[in-house]
C-alpha cells in the first residue's frame, strides 16, 4: 500500500521557528511521505545583503510590488535558495534524525515551466512593458523522479525556480503555486500552505478571525498581497486529491489557525460533516487528519472527543455503567479522487426503501437528489457520519453511555483500531458502522481464513527431464489446500490476492496470498490442520490471520429496534448474512453474549468501486433510521434491564 504524501510548503520566515521542523518530523514519523516546497523571501533577502546587492522591484499598475527577475539577477536568486534556504531546511530536518533532500525545482528538470507574458508596470507615473522578466508558470511535473526521491529520503525539499522548457535562463515561479501544482502532479493527500497569520483573517489587523471554511471564490475578498497568492495556491489545490488548508502562524499542528478549502458548498447544511469527511483523504494507515478534523467537530458541539492511544475517534456522550457502542471506521481503501456533488435520482442505494411521492418531493427541494461522488462516501465514512450526526442530537437516558468510535486499520489485516476497542471500550450491545442500505440489518459476517503460502524448488533449466517450477509446485499446493478446506467447510469462498516469484542461484521460489471466506460456526483450528495436511515437500504456509465468523439472532432488543425503526419510516427491513467482514468478527473473537449488527446507509456494492457514492436520500433515511434505533434501543434495553443481561465484551 502506497504511503500518505503531504505537500508542505512553508515560508522562509517560518524556518526560523524550529517547531515548523518537529512538526515535519512527527508527520513522517506517521509513515507519511513528505515534500517541503520552500519559499525564500526572506533568504534571497539575507542573501542579498550578505553580498552586498540590491533587490531590483517593479511595481505593477494595481500598485503591488514585485520582485525583478531579470537573467543576471536569477544566478543571485537561485544562489541564495542554495547557500541560506536549504541548507536551513537540511538543518531543522537532520537534527530530528531524517534524512534529506535539497534542491532547485529546475535541478535536472524536475519541473519545466513555461515563462509568462511581458509584464505592463507603473514607472514614474507612466506605463511600460518589461520583457525580460523571468518568472513563469510550471509546465510539467517528472513524477516518476519525484516518487523514487520521496521514497529514498525521509524528506524531500524543493524551491523556486523551474527550468524553462524552451531552454532559457530559469524561470522564478511563486513558491506556493509550486506547491499545489506539485500537489496535483503527484496525486498529494494533503496539501499545507504555513503562514505567519493563523490561517486567512477575516480582519487583518485582529488575529482571533480567522476565516475557518472557505470554497473558491470566499476567501479572496480577506486576502492582500501576498496572501493572495496562498488564496490563489489553494483554489489551485482543490483541483487535485488533496485536502487544503491555509494554516499558522507558523504552524500546521493547531487547528484552530486553520482556513480549510473545500470544493464547494453542500446541497444542505445537514450533509456539510458528510461531504467535508469525504474530502479528507483517509486511506488504512493515513486517518490522523480525519480523526483530528472530527475530534474537533464533536468538541465544537460540546462532545466529548479524543483520539485514543491507536489512533480510533471516541466520541461520547453520557456517562452512565451501561453503553451502546456506534463502531465505525475512519480509514479508506487507496485511490482518492476529488469529491463532488452531482444532481441524480434514487440509485441502486435507494433500491430497499419506499417512500411517499410528497416525501420525495420534500427530500428534492432540499438536496435530497443530490448524490456525492468520492472514496468513502459509502464504506464506510456515510455510517460514521451517520453516528456522530446521531450522536449530537440524542438525549442519552440517566445510566447509559452512548460511544462512537472510528476505528482506523479496518481495510488492512491488523484491525488495530477494532482491536483497540475489543480490549478496552466494553459494551452492551454494538452497531457496526457498514453499508447495508439503508433499508437492511446485516446480522453477522462470514469470517476470514488468511495463508501465505510458498513453495521452493532447487534451481534449474525449464527444459530438464519431468521439470517443475517453483510457480507450479505452488499452483498444485495452492488447489489441494482449496480442496481440503472446502471439505471441511463446504460453503466457504477462496480467492488468491497476490502472487510473486523469485529466482536465486540455488533456488526458485513462488508464493501466494490464499484468502478464505468462510460461515460462521466454523473450527479455524480444523481449517487451520487441513491446509497444515494437504501441502507437500518444499512448501511451508504461515497463517496470516484466522478470524471467525459470527451472527445473531433477530430477537435481541438491538435487532428489534431497527427493525421498529424501519417500520415506522416506511421501510420494509431486511435481514442479511454477509461474506465479507467486519470490525464485529474481531469483536466477536472475545466478546461473548454482546448482541451485535451491522448498519449504514449506501450500497455495498459499490465498496472499493472507482464509482463509490452515496444520494442524500439515502443517507438521510439510514440517519433517520439510526435515530430511531437507537431511541428504541434505550427504551427496550431498559424495560428489559431485569432480564438476564449479556456479559459486557473486553475489559475497562
Amino acid at each position: 500500500m502506497s504511503r500518505p504524501l503531504y505537500v508542505v510548503k512553508v515560508g522562509s520566515a517560518t524556518l526560523l521557528h524550529p517547531g515548523i521542523f518537529a512538526e515535519i518530523a512527527a508527520v513522517r514519523a506517521r509513515g507519511a511521505r513528505v515534500l517541503v516546497v520552500s519559499g525564500g523571501a526572506e533568504g534571497i533577502e539575507r542573501h542579498y545583503t550578505a553580498i552586498g546587492r540590491t533587490m531590483p522591484s517593479l511595481t505593477l499598475r494595481n500598485g503591488d510590488a514585485v520582485r525583478y527577475c531579470p537573467p543576471a539577477e536569477m544566478t543571485h536568486i537561485a544562489d541564495a535558495y542554495r547557500q541560506v534556504t536549504l541548507p536551513q531546511v537540511e538543518r531543522g530536518l537532520a537534527a530530528h534524525g531524517l534524512t534529506v533532500l535539497t534542491g532547485l525545482a529546475s535541478d535536472g528538470g524536475l519541473v519545466t515551466g513555461t515563462v509568462n507574458k511581458p509584464l505592463r508596470v507603473a514607472e514614474d507615473g507612466r506605463s511600460r512593458v518589461v520583457r525580460d522578466h523571468r518568472a513563469g508558470t510550471v509546465l510539467a511535473v517528472d513524477a516518476d523522479r519525484f516518487a523514487v526521491l520521496l521514497d529514498a529520503y525521509d524528506v524531500v525539499c524543493v524551491s523556486p525556480p523551474v527550468r524553462d522548457a524552451e531552454g532559457g535562463s530559469d524561470l522564478n515561479v511563486d513558491a506556493d503555486v509550486l506547491a499545489a501544482t506539485l500537489s496535483n502532479a503527484l496525486g498529494a493527500d494533503h496539501l499545507r500552505l504555513v503562514t505567519g497569520t493563523a490561517g486567512i483573517l477575516t480582519d487583518p489587523a485582529d488575529p482571533a478571525t480567522t476565516l475557518r471554511d472557505a470554497v473558491p471564490g470566499t476567501a479572496g475578498q480577506y486576502a492582500g498581497g501576498r496572501m493572495k497568492q496562498k488564496v490563489r495556491a489553494a483554489e489551485l489545490g482543490l483541483r487535485g486529491t488533496a485536502d487544503v488548508a491555509v494554516t499558522g502562524p507558523h504552524t500546521m499542528a493547531d487547528p484552530e489557525g486553520w482556513t480549510r478549502f473545500w470544493r464547494g458548498d453542500e446541497p444542505a447544511e445537514d450533509l456539510t460533516l458528510l461531504s467535508r469527511a469525504v474530502a479528507v483523504p483517509s486511506t488504512s494507515y493515513d486517518e490522523h487528519e480525519l480523526v483530528s478534523y472530527l475530534v474537533r467537530w464533536c468538541r465544537d458541539r460540546g462532545i466529548t472527543a479524543r483520539a485514543d492511544e491507536a489512533g480510533n475517534l471516541v466520541a461520547e456522550r453520557g456517562a452512565g455503567p451501561r453503553t451502546l457502542l456506534l463502531l465505525g471506521h475512519a480509514d479508506t481503501v487507496p485511490f482518492t479522487w476529488p469529491v463532488r456533488w452531482e444532481p441524480g435520482t434514487a440509485g441502486p442505494d435507494d433500491r430497499s426503501v419506499t417512500a411517499d411521492a410528497a416525501g420525495a418531493d420534500a427530500a428534492d427541494a432540499d438536496g435530497g437528489g443530490a448524490v456525492l461522488h468520492g472514496r468513502g462516501s459509502v464504506d464506510a465514512k456515510g455510517s460514521l457520519i451517520a453516528f456522530l450526526d446521531v450522536l449530537a442530537e440524542t438525549a442519552v437516558p440517566e445510566g447509559w453511555r452512548l460511544r462512537v468510535v472510528g476505528a482506523v486499520e479496518e481495510e488492512v489485516s491488523s484491525s488495530k483500531g477494532a482491536f483497540h476497542v475489543r480490549d478496552h471500550y466494553p459494551a452492551e450491545a454494538v452497531v457496526v458502522g457498514e453499508p447495508s442500505g439503508s433499508g437492511a440489518l446485516t446480522l453477522g459476517y462470514y469470517g476470514l481464513f488468511k495463508l501465505e503460502v510458498t513453495a521452493t524448488v532447487r534451481s534449474g533449466h525449464s527444459a530438464g527431464f519431468q521439470a517443475i517450477s517453483a510457480p507450479d509446485r505452488l499452483s498444485e499446493s495452492l488447489a489441494r489446500i482449496r480442496t481440503a478446506v472446502t471439505k471441511e467447510a463446504e460453503e466457504a469462498l477462496s480467492a488468491v490476492i497476490d502472487l510473486s516469484s523469485a529466482a536465486g542461484t540455488e533456488s526458485q521460489s513462488a508464493t501466494a496470498i490464499l484468502n478464505f471466506r468462510v460461515p460462521p460456526g466454523i473450527d479455524l483450528a480444523v481449517l487451520r490442520e487441513a491446509a497444515t495436511d494437504a501441502v507437500g515437500e518444499g512448501v511451508t504456509v504461515t497463517f496470516l490471520r484466522a478470524t471467525p465468523g459470527h451472527a445473531g439472532g433477530r430477537s435481541t432488543p438491538l435487532a428489534k429496534a431497527f427493525g421498529r425503526a424501519m417500520n415506522r419510516k416506511g421501510v420494509r427491513p431486511r435481514f442479511l448474512l454477509k461474506k465479507g467482514t467486519s470490525d464485529m468478527n474481531t469483536l466477536a473473537t472475545t466478546w461473548r453474549g454482546v448482541p451485535m449488527v451491522a448498519y449504514g446507509p449506501g450500497d455495498s456494492a459499490l465498496d472499493h468501486t472507482a464509482d463509490e457514492h452515496i444520494g442524500a436520500a439515502e443517507y438521510r433515511r439510514g440517519r433517520d433510521v439510526l435515530r430511531e434505533a437507537v431511541a428504541a434501543y434505550f427504551t427496550l434495553a431498559g424495560a428489559d434491564q431485569q432480564a438476564a443481561r449479556p456479559t459486557p465484551g473486553g475489559t475497562p
